[in-house]
Order: structure tokens, then sequence, then C-alpha cells
């Protein structure tokens, strides 16, 4: 992929040092800990929210300047390069989106690429909350939410990034408090010893005639231990081919809403197996457009199978 653009490097500064002033005020010795770790997290996450409103907004008047052909073109290349999301202001998602506001009216490859590209970006911001790159995680969902404000997965991403949030002040915070401790405990020590260097030297006992110690048993030394196998970070998985479950006609003219759940299994070949319909509602009418669709999916290759759980609603 390409280099990322200036705007999203700034940004990108911007939120670390906003982070980083957070964890300074944390760490001086006269400042109280916060009592409520989740305030501390909510200020940083409006913080970073902000600071990625700022970094579209400017993304997006870049690409206003260009014309409709223009978009069209990067956009297409952007698909055929596997730049579907990312970097920040060079991808399909953000040229289509560009092409939908300088269009008078609905271009139809737009609208479906859109369409097809959200599950790609769901899958990455769910990825970049587990690596906690919430910075990442919270462009994703503002893009996500400028193609379709209703998509189901907005609160769930959202929901995601700041309980990431609050869990990694409420971290940093029992490191801090855990260092405090510490230096505690060494300047008692260092205080103890002093007091006794300064006391005189209690008299010196008479000898005491002892016998022998017995020669000692030999020791049976146990074998060293085993180096614990090392653990390897699963393959990021990446999307080539998911189309959405259609909704059924039926339920669409009754105006019925549904949500399935479902686990499946992706194969180090990118193919998916054992689609398993976890939870459905109601029953019987929505299960089998999405197990059609998810069987069809395709992944980039990885290293070893991984289950995945995904959540498809549907709304009239």
């Amino acid at each position: 992929m390409n280099a990322a653009t200036p705007t999203s490097l700034s940004f990108r500064w911007a939120a670390i040092l906003i982070l980083g002033t957070g964890l300074v005020a944390c760490g001086k010795d006269q400042a109280p800990a916060p009592a409520v770790p989740a305030a501390a997290a909510a200020t940083s996450a409006a913080s970073v929210a902000n600071a990625a409103q700022a970094a579209a907004a400017q993304q997006a008047a870049a690409l206003a300047a260009l014309s409709a052909d223009e978009l069209k073109k990067r956009g297409a290349d952007a698909l055929r390069e596997q730049r579907l999301y990312a970097p920040a202001g060079n991808n399909a998602m953000e040229y289509y989106i560009a092409l939908r506001k300088k269009s008078d009216k609905p271009n139809a490859s737009a609208e479906s690429a859109l369409i097809d590209l959200q599950p790609y970006a769901v899958i990455a911001a769910e990825q970049a909350i587990t690596r906690e790159d919430f910075v990442e995680a919270e462009r994703l969902r503002l893009l996500i939410a400028t193609a379709d404000s209703q998509a189901p997965a907005l609160g769930r991403i959202a929901d995601a990034i700041a309980k990431g949030q609050q869990a990694v002040a409420l971290r940093l915070q029992q490191a801090a408090t855990k260092t405090d401790d510490a230096a505690k405990a060494a300047e008692a020590a260092r205080l103890q010893a002093q007091q006794q260097a300064a006391a005189p030297p209690p008299p010196a006992p008479a000898p005491v005639q002892q016998a022998p110690p017995p020669a000692p048993e030999p020791v049976r030394q146990a074998p060293p231990p085993q180096p614990a196998p090392v653990q390897r970070a699963p393959s990021p998985i990446v999307p080539v081919f998911a189309p959405q479950p259609a909704y059924p006609d039926a339920a669409l003219n009754a105006g019925t809403a549904g949500e399935v759940v479902v686990t499946f299994t992706i194969n180090t070949d990118g193919s998916v197996s054992n689609v398993n319909v976890v939870s459905a509602r109601p029953r019987g009418i929505f299960e089998r457009n999405v197990r059609n669709a998810v069987s069809r999916w395709r992944f980039q290759p990885i290293d070893a199978p991984q289950t995945i759980t995904r959540t498809f609603t549907f709304k009239p």
C-alpha cells in the first residue's frame, strides 16, 4: 500500500500527544491518582474523536477539489490495488464517498462499491481495537458512518472503542500505582539502612565451641526447565470477497426486521467452512441467506485456521 498522507500523519501525532500529556500528568509525584479511570478514558476518547473528525474533514476537502472523472479513476485504481479503506485519504471508500457528494444523482457503481466495502472496514476496525490502535479504529468508524449512517455495526464499534480506551487507562493507572509503591518501599529501605549504619555495633558474643557440622548430603539438581514455546500472533484477516446477505423479499415486503449470529472457520487458503447459526431472531427467515452469503466469502491465506463470529442485522 502507499505511504500514509501528511494529513493522516498529523492526525496520528496529534492523538499521540493527547495521550502522552495525560500520562505525564498522572506520573507527577504531587498529583493525586484519578479516583475514576473511566473519566480520564472518556476525555481521551473525546479528544481522539475530535482529532479524527478534523482529519476527516481535511481529507474530504482535499478530495472535493478533484473532478468526478478523476475520482472514478482513482477509486477504480484503489480497488485494483486493494486499497479498500486505507491509507487515509487514498483509498477506494473515500474516493467513492467524494464522488457521491460531487454527483447530482447517485452513481450506481460507486454506491455498489461502498456497500461491498463496508464489511472490510468493519473487520479492519475490529482488528484495530484488538491491537489497541484506537486512532485507526475511530478513523474507520467515521469512514463507515459517512458511507452509511445507519450501518448496524456503528454502535458496536463505538462501544468497543470506548471500553478499550477505558481498559488502557485503568491499566496505566495500576502500573503507575505499582511504580509509586515500589519507590516508597525503596526509600523506606534506604532510611532503615542509614539508621542501622549510624547505630553503635552490639558487643561481640563470647566464642562458642561448636562441633563440626556433619557433611552435607549431595544435592540432586533438577533438570533445567524447558523453554516455553513461543506463541505466534494470529495472521491478520484480510477479506477478498465478502458480499452481504440478501434481504428475503417476503420479509422485506412484510417489514420484518431480524438479526442472525453465525460462527465460521477461515481456512489457511482463505476459504470458509463450518458456517453455523448461533442464534436467529425470528427463526426460519434470514438464516438461509446469511449461511449462503458467508459460505462464499473469501480471505487472503493465513497461517492457521481461525474461527470468527459475525452478527447480521436486517432492517426494512
